[in-house]
């Protein structure tokens, strides 16, 4: 059997591949994106980008109910999208095989929460594992397809950012090929109307029951005996930590099938040390059931509810002595904050819209158009969710009419966004008569996460070329009048502009469509190698405008003169269009 170093989420897709899994879905959200975008590399399993999680559950969903084994990849906030599919799921029950993969991202690396959906497994009564390294998350993942189909149920994969983006040797097997079950219309099992539902419910306790004595006994919960003056239960990343801290000094239990707990194997385990420590990332959702057992226990009471663990961390929780680094930089790295890529389409639209700060209100939406929110732009007044940029602006608009305050309601969402939960928020403006402008940042990619295909692309996440959508036509279909929507190019400031002042004038819902592509896709580095711009130093006054007004990082001060590294720039022209004085050329070729 051939071994491989592969990142966890690698793993999860192997495992995926190795238990015969046919159909895939996600949407990207780090840090599970990875999981699909390997898995399509595998022509065996069907495997999409979906629009929004939910619509990945339902698409698995499906396919379990047809018969084959399918899964649906998400991060923590997809989890809350995908949850009005999942949980009925779980009282439908699996035909083929049904894992939902939910990656959690505790120190909020990409994330504006760091939620524990570990909670989402006994609100669901959805039974959980959580795998503690590559090799787990590739047998646990195989495993969960199996477990789905003796129990009836979908089987939940919990991981967090260390481990979905953590590297490990892992083993790899073949795939196995699962036949096809049969399929016949069952609406006892595979509709929920409650009449129905009512029995089901009596059915998820009993399985439970069961699942608990499975928890009780499965390997996945394990012992590791060393000293025992410490007992450490941990799960995950945490044992991971928890080995590096106490090595032999201590004994172990692993929690890898953590909903249900094993609770006869706890308090076995418990009987065995003297004291017992709970180590787990983020909220005490094992601490809390070990001391349901009346099993006391030190955790939380000395470590973090929040931000990421370290071995340094737990040491400090402890009283050990922290580990020295083997060197040390007398100098560090100067602050960077997060800004807009060179040549990014977003500055020229947000330079536009910054000179009507103050008169506006601008609801955001996830994306990396939300870096507008720092100076210089400094545009965005709200950041909530996917989608919310829309629905929030509407209410805040509403409110708006009552204060009567001067102020004119924005909205700004991505395409990719748009798609995945701003059509309904736009519908629902059109529906409620609202009176904002909805600007919708088309960059033909779904960027923050890595430039994933979406609806607006024509290609799918197999590279299938596809109908693609028409954000116009859509928006037309969504109920907008014509005449109030607007497509503009954002790296013509005139243009943008005049664009810009329509609708903060308008008086009804008015739509722009801000279209082109992001900088850093291959086809447009291609497409503008060679252009770039460049100072013309004897026309320079080193006034800086061009750096204040566009933060772009291509610009750069030598000697007390702008200068532009040729390098990074792409020739969009803004700071050209900026200069007061014609001192930046673009150069082709």
């Amino acid at each position: 059997m051939m071994k491989r170093v592969m990142l966890g989420n690698e793993a999860i897709a192997r495992g995926a591949f190795e238990a015969g899994c046919s159909v895939a879905a996600a949407y990207p959200g780090t840090p599970s994106t990875e999981i699909l975008q390997n898995l399509s590399k595998y022509p065996e399993v069907y495997s999409e980008w979906s629009v929004n999680e939910k619509v990945a559950a339902e698409v698995a969903i499906g396919a379990s109910m047809a018969g084959v084994r399918s899964m649906a990849a998400m991060k923590h906030f997809g989890m809350n999208v995908a949850s009005d599919a999942v949980f009925p799921s779980v009282y439908i029950g699996a035909t083929g095989g049904l894992v939902y993969i939910c990656a959690d991202d505790p120190g909020m690396n990409s994330s504006g929460t760091e939620a524990d959906s570990r909670h989402f497994a006994p609100h669901m009564k959805m039974p959980m594992l959580e795998p503690a390294d590559s090799q787990e998350c590739k047998d646990f993942t195989k495993l969960a397809f199996e477990l789905s189909e003796q129990f009836d149920t979908p089987f939940m994969v919990r991981t967090t950012t260390r481990i979905n983006h953590g590297s490990g040797v892992v083993t790899m097997e073949d795939r196995q090929e699962v036949p096809v079950k049969p399929y016949q219309r069952d609406i006892m099992k595979n509709t929920n109307i409650p009449a129905l539902a009512r029995n089901k419910h009596k059915a998820v306790e009993e399985r439970l029951v069961r699942l608990r004595a499975y928890s009780n006994t499965t390997e996945l919960n394990r012992e590791e005996m060393f000293s025992t003056d410490i007992g450490v239960i941990c799960n995950g990343i945490s044992y991971q930590y928890a080995k590096e801290v106490f090595g032999e000094n201590a004994s172990y239990l692993k929690i890898g099938f953590s909903y249900p707990m094993p609770d006869e194997k706890i308090r076995s385990f418990a009987a065995k040390v003297k004291k017992v420590y709970v180590l787990e990332e983020l909220d005490p959702f094992m601490e809390d059931y070990v001391r349901q057992l009346g099993i006391e226990c030190t955790g939380k009471e000395v470590l973090p509810l929040y931000l990421e663990y370290s071995a340094d961390i737990i040491r400090k929780a402890f009283g050990l002595p922290t580990i020295t680094s083997a060197y040390h930089l007398d100098t560090e790295a100067p602050v960077r904050p997060a800004s807009f890529c060179a040549g990014c389409p977003h500055r020229g639209i947000y330079h536009e819209i910054s000179k009507y700060n103050g008169k506006i209100v601008a609801a955001g939406d996830i994306g990396c158009y939300a870096l507008n929110i720092n100076p210089p732009f400094s545009v965005t007044h709200t950041q909530i969710c996917m989608g919310a940029s829309i629905t929030a602006g509407h209410g805040f608009e509403r409110a708006e009419r009552k204060a009567d305050r001067g102020l004119k309601i924005f909205s700004f969402i991505g395409d990719s966004t748009f798609f995945h939960s701003g059509i309904t928020g736009l519908v629902n403006a059109v529906y409620n008569g609202a009176k904002m402008s909805v600007f919708i940042l088309d960059n033909s990619t779904t960027g923050m996460t890595g430039h994933q295909d979406n609806p607006v692309t024509g290609v799918t996440l197999m590279k299938d070329v596809t109908t693609a959508v028409d954000i116009r036509t859509l928006v037309i279909g969504c109920g907008v009048k014509p005449e109030n929507i607007r497509t503009v190019d954002p790296y013509d400031l005139k243009a943008t502009a005049a664009v810009v002042k329509e609708a903060y004038e308008a008086t009804e819902l008015f739509v722009v469509i801000v279209k082109q592509p992001c900088a850093l896709l291959k086809q447009v580095i291609a497409a503008r190698k060679g252009k770039h711009c460049k100072v013309n130093a004897d026309k320079c006054r080193s006034c800086k405008v061009c750096i204040t007004k566009t933060a772009c990082p291509a610009l750069m001060i030598s000697d007390g003169k702008v200068s532009i590294a040729q390098e990074d720039c792409n020739g969009c022209t803004i700071c050209q269009q900026i200069c007061p004085f014609d001192a930046i050329e673009k150069v082709e070729g």
